[in-house]
C-alpha cells in the first residue's frame, strides 16, 4: 500500500517581502509560531485581515518564509463569502485570478490577482517518487477513509528534493471526508 499523511490547509496568505513590508513596517521579519510538514516552511505568529467585496476575515494565519508574489489560498465556501470567483490553481499559478485588499497593522496592499483555491496535490521526496514510480505532475487516484470514505481524482504529484511526502487538501475536501490532519491517505492509481 502507498500511504500517504494528510494535511488539512485552513485559509491562509503567502506574502512578498514587499508587502511585509507595507503591511507591518519596513524591514519586518515573520516570527515563527510553528515549522510545518515542509521543510523551511513556517505558519506565522502574524496575521492579516482580508476585505472582500461582500465579507471580510479575521487573523488569516501568513505562511513563510516571503515569497515571490503574494497569494490568499482559501476553500470554496471561503470564496463564497468573501464575493470572489476563485480559481482552483496549483500554488503559485496566479495569473487571472482575482485580487483583494490585505489589511496589516502597518498598512494596506490591494491585490489585482492571487486569491486561489489550491489544488489538492501530494508532495513528494524525489526519493518517494522514484519508489513508487511516479512523475511530477501526474494526476493520481487517493482514497481517504475517513467517516465519509471519499476518492479523490486529480490529485497533483509534486516532486523535488526539499519536499516530505504529504497530501495537501482544504477543509472544504476534508470536512467532506470527514478526515483531519495526520490521518493517510492511500494512493490507489495513477
Amino acid at each position: 500500500m502507498k500511504q500517504v499523511p494528510v494535511g488539512v490547509s485552513a485559509r491562509h496568505i503567502h506574502l512578498s517581502q514587499e508587502h511585509i513590508a507595507i503591511l507591518f513596517g519596513k524591514e519586518y521579519e515573520l516570527t515563527i509560531m510553528k515549522d510545518l510538514s515542509q521543510p523551511g516552511q513556517f505558519a506565522a505568529n502574524e496575521t492579516v485581515s482580508i476585505e472582500g467585496p461582500k465579507n471580510s476575515f479575521e487573523k488569516v494565519r501568513i505562511l513563510g518564509p516571503a515569497r515571490k508574489e503574494s497569494q490568499l489560498e482559501i476553500s470554496k465556501t471561503d470564496s463564497f463569502y468573501l464575493g470572489v470567483q476563485s480559481p482552483v490553481r496549483e500554488s503559485g499559478d496566479i495569473e487571472g485570478s482575482p485580487g483583494i485588499k490585505i489589511v496589516g497593522p502597518a498598512g494596506e496592499v490591494q491585490l489585482d490577482k492571487g486569491v486561489i483555491i489550491a489544488a489538492r496535490h501530494i508532495h513528494f521526496h524525489t526519493s518517494d517518487a522514484q519508489k513508487w514510480g511516479i512523475k511530477n505532475k501526474q494526476f493520481l487516484k487517493v482514497r481517504v477513509n475517513g467517516e465519509r470514505p471519499l476518492i479523490f481524482e486529480d490529485v497533483i504529484a509534486r516532486i523535488s528534493d526539499n519536499y516530505a511526502l504529504d497530501m495537501h487538501i482544504d477543509t472544504d475536501e476534508a470536512n467532506a471526508a470527514g478526515i483531519n490532519t495526520c490521518d493517510t491517505a492511500e494512493i490507489i492509481d495513477y
